[in-house]
């Protein structure tokens, strides 16, 4: 098979789909890799890293997606590059695409087989290819939403650990997945005081065995959230619905209850955000005040370390890329559910279940595009 990896466009993304590691693993199967030019360089992998292991360096994206049969990206097309796509063409790479309905019209109208990362499962029923990037996002939100306290930064002033004599800063956390519970590893880190909600009291007992007293889990059927928000300095967002929306806990009116200053970083923003008043940003203008809370929504939290982020990336996709590369989609997802399960656009019909509820297609079950 012919693998593209074209230089991500979307403002501010050094990730790269592919590492010279998982290229090695490729063409030692007798694959054929295409790397636009200079596409690692974000990351730290030069074109001469990528040829030493067999790629062959594109000068033009537009050659990457003309003569490849597979196209491994990090982040979701964007219009330039659906453009570029063509009938029975697999792409695989993060989606998110209930967030974004322009995009998920172009790629039906691609006629490209699209898998999305995010919604790959494992016997287990998480995320296996999301998981690395949420751990990253989860620990650079605490690092974010700390910066985003200081005063020059249009924060309250305050040291999220406090000081001799000064208490620490309360930090919530929204959902006690991959990203809730590495955000409460630096923030416990960093000594602040660290409240977990989420509505599974299982995953609460885990997270209480593995932090004991160093955090306060909360049972968000059990409470009332508003009654948390007005003790809160750093509200971090780490809600997840497999492919959907997230859902809006945090409204408008809810703002007014937190102290002027306070932080918001909603990692949910990639699927729409958690928080109402939540707009994606970018890495070079990250922040925004309303209603006197500095929002942090940068869509690409992991973008602003490429380097971790792509080797931790990598290492869980490719051996589905592999997978896809050996065996062709068809074998590969068949023989798989949890793989099925990333099988988002076939040729024209959507067939993710939550997309198709989202966006208002007609939903065609994968398994019946396939036989």
């Amino acid at each position: 098979m012919i693998i593209g990896v074209p230089k991500e466009i979307k403002t501010e993304e050094y990730r790269v789909g592919l590492t010279p590691s998982s290229v090695k693993k490729l063409t030692d199967l007798n694959h054929e890799v295409l790397i636009e030019q200079n596409a690692g360089f974000g990351a730290g992998f030069t074109n001469n890293d990528y040829s030493k292991v067999g790629a062959k360096i594109i000068k033009n994206n537009s050659d990457v997606f003309s003569d490849s049969n597979m196209i491994v990206k990090v982040k979701e097309p964007q219009l330039e590059e659906v453009k570029m796509l063509k009938d029975n063409q697999i792409l695989f790479t993060y989606l998110h695409l209930s967030a974004a309905p322009n995009l998920t019209k172009g790629l039906v109208d691609s006629g490209s087989i699209c898998i999305a990362y995010e919604t790959v499962t494992d016997k287990d029923n998480r995320l296996p290819l999301l998981a690395p990037m949420s751990a990253v996002a989860g620990r650079m939100s605490i690092q974010a939403g700390a910066n985003s306290l200081e005063k020059t930064n249009g924060g309250r002033g305050l040291l999220i650990g406090g000081a001799p004599g000064v208490l620490p800063g309360n930090v919530l956390i929204l959902g006690g997945g991959v990203v809730g519970e590495n955000a409460a590893i630096i923030a416990t880190g960093m000594k602040a005081k660290v409240f977990i909600m989420d509505k599974s009291e299982k995953r609460l007992d885990e997270l209480s065995s593995k932090f004991g007293e160093s955090i306060i889990p909360i049972n968000s059927d059990k409470v009332n959230l508003e009654d948390y928000l007005s003790d809160c300095d750093l509200l971090i967002g780490g809600v997840l619905v497999p492919g959907a929306n997230a859902p809006k806990l945090v409204s408008r009116e809810m703002l007014k209850l937190m102290k002027k200053g306070s932080v918001i970083v909603d990692v949910a923003i990639d699927q729409g955000g958690c928080v109402a008043t939540s707009r994606p940003t970018t890495h070079s203008s990250p922040t925004y005040i309303e209603e006197n809370i500095v929002h942090y929504c940068v869509a690409n939290m992991p973008g602003g370390v490429p380097r971790t982020s792509t080797i931790a990336l990598n290492s869980a996709t490719i051996p589905y890329i592999i997978k896809l590369a050996q065996n062709g989609y068809r074998s590969a997802l068949l023989d798989d559910d949890n793989f099925l399960a990333g099988l988002n656009i076939f040729k024209g019909e959507v067939t993710h279940k939550a997309v198709a509820k989202d966006l208002n297609y007609k939903y065609v079950p994968p398994i019946n595009v396939l036989n």
